[in-house]
């Protein structure tokens, strides 16, 4: 039986302050670095950093982008660059400098060829952390071979959800029909309640749908009378 879809409890505020201009702006950094750098639960397991359903926004500079053909549908790709951040990173927050990541990313990559030497490129998806590295350290938290166990954990539960029964999507908007499915993302499922779901329509990927206090939304859906209309079939199904 289907379960509703619900968004995730308030979190509890931090107590207000008597302070206003410059020391208020300084009061407002130091707690943005104490929340960072505390320690959270999620799912019975206490982490550090930033809190889950927080964002990062970053700007790519000029990267080299490196592809080689394995199979007609396998290519083996590389990817260099330097990211920088959009504004400024709250006074001592984030770890030290010299830290390091090892990430697994899975990315829908949609292009469309402009002209000989040109192409318009956009990747939505996820990525899932194998293992970090403290700042001064030469090793890994974990082993390759404990990566390796872990990344195939993640990719078994990947092919679970992907085997999944989607939800049929079918409206019509702005005198246009769209048809397809979204496909509740189990990571993101508590007690049988999923609040994100991966939304594709008329064989375009669009992203992740999420259902927040204050509505659904997509991040990279401009038009949200769209958001709306696809979040409103979503919890329709649900009931």
């Amino acid at each position: 039986m289907a379960t509703a879809v619900k968004s995730r409890p308030a979190t509890k505020k931090r107590p207000a302050r008597n302070i206003t201009g410059a020391g208020k702006r300084q009061a407002a950094r130091k707690d943005l670095a104490a929340s960072y750098n505390e320690f959270k639960e999620f799912e019975g397991h206490q982490y550090s950093g930033m809190e889950v359903g927080r964002s990062h926004s970053w700007y790519y500079d000029k990267g080299d982008w490196k592809e080689t053909k394995i199979t007609p549908d396998l290519w083996e790709i590389s990817y260099a660059v330097t990211k920088r951040r959009k504004g400024h990173a709250p006074e001592g927050s984030g770890v030290p400098i010299g830290t390091g990541y090892h990430w697994y990313i899975m990315a829908h990559q949609n292009v469309t060829k402009l002209n000989a030497n040109d192409y318009t490129t956009s990747m939505t998806g996820i990525k899932y952390k194998l293992a970090h590295k403290r700042a001064g350290k030469d090793t890994w938290n974990t082993t390759t071979k404990t990566q390796r166990k872990h990344l195939v954990e993640f990719l078994k539960g990947m092919i679970r959800q992907l085997d999944q029964e989607p939800i049929p999507i079918n409206i019509e908007h702005k005198g246009k029909v769209y048809k397809g499915e979204a496909l509740p993302l189990m990571a993101t499922c508590r007690e049988g309640v999923c609040n994100e779901l991966d939304v594709s329509l008329n064989d375009d990927y669009l992203g992740i749908i999420h259902c927040t206090k204050s509505g659904w939304k997509m991040k990279y859906v401009k038009d949200q009378k769209l958001v709306d209309a696809i979040g409103g079939v979503i919890a329709d199904w649900y009931e």
